[in-house]
């Protein structure tokens, strides 16, 4: 199987502030020819970092990706309270700023499984509608709270003259980072907001190997083999591979327990399937025609 110029990509764009992220993806598209391309996590407009843009049949993929955990550098001004959570605000005066030793002591209880409430101008639904709309429009609304997963939260440096916090943050998927911010600042009595917030890592792939969206061309890209590397892979013969490109069962060996496999052939990836005990894979996405 050969890869041409406009077969399926996964493509790791490096978000700038100031655009959305669904103006990174119209940017990736156009530069592509207007293929039809997604993301696999939104990131806010002030924030930069690692966008994964799925390109052409690869978007069915974004279900394989958007739960992955995340790593975030963030910096959290302290002694300042933001609307918003972030520089949009509006922002107002908070607290007189603590000692290091007491952001350390905060930082420490805000890993695990932890409550989050949702920030006030969010794109959550709450009764159909999105949350930012109604809360600018002045309206007493109840947030919702949900679970999620900090695995770490590191105290990177700390300017307690001007109450910049640099943290590094290692969450699963639908943390809101810069509640954690909010959280820290109210926790230190001080108030606190995010005032900058870049994303690093999603599962094991990093910013480091992304492309501005300016330089984003035709070809360029990961393997899609690389860009789901925390799935299981099973390699397909010929017979496995005729298969499964017409959607049927196959006997994959290697394939030994029930669970998501990446089906390969060639060193590229074919489909995306589910394994029962006995190592029958039933393809659930497929990639290839």
């Amino acid at each position: 199987m050969g890869v041409s110029a406009d077969a399926p990509r996964a493509i790791l764009v490096d978000k700038p502030a100031g655009p959305t992220s669904h103006d990174v993806v119209s940017t990736v598209r156009h530069a592509l020819g207007r293929t039809k391309a997604g993301h696999t996590g939104t990131l806010d407009p002030f924030a930069t970092g690692l966008l994964v843009v799925l390109t052409g049949r690869a978007t069915r993929l974004a279900p394989f990706l958007t739960g992955l955990d995340k790593t975030y550098r963030a910096t959290v001004r302290l002694g300042e309270r933001s609307e918003s959570g972030d520089p949009e605000g509006p922002i107002t005066p908070g607290g007189p700023v603590p000692d290091e030793a007491a952001v350390r002591a905060a930082l420490a209880t805000m890993t695990g499984v932890i409550e989050q409430q949702v920030p006030a101008l969010s794109a959550v639904r709450v009764d159909g509608e999105r949350l930012y709309a109604r809360t600018r429009r002045g309206e007493e609304v109840e947030r919702p709270r949900r679970e999620v997963v900090v695995h770490r939260a590191d105290l990177i440096s700390y300017d307690h003259v001007n109450g910049l916090v640099d943290i590094e943050i290692r969450c699963g998927s639908g943390t809101y980072v810069r509640q954690i911010a909010v959280d820290l600042g109210e926790k230190l009595g001080c108030g606190g907001y995010c005032s900058a917030l870049r994303r690093t890592e999603v599962g094991d792939l990093s910013v480091n190997s992304a492309l501005a969206p300016e330089d984003v061309q035709p070809g360029c890209g990961i393997s899609l083999l690389a860009a789901v590397g925390h799935i299981p892979r099973v390699d397909l013969d010929e017979a496995g591979l005729a298969e499964v490109v017409h959607g049927r069962r196959v006997q994959a060996p290697g394939a030994v327990a029930m669970g998501t496999v990446a089906l390969a052939a060639a060193d590229e990836l074919v489909a995306i399937g589910l394994a029962d005990d006995d190592g029958v894979v039933r393809p659930k996405v497929v990639l290839v025609s």
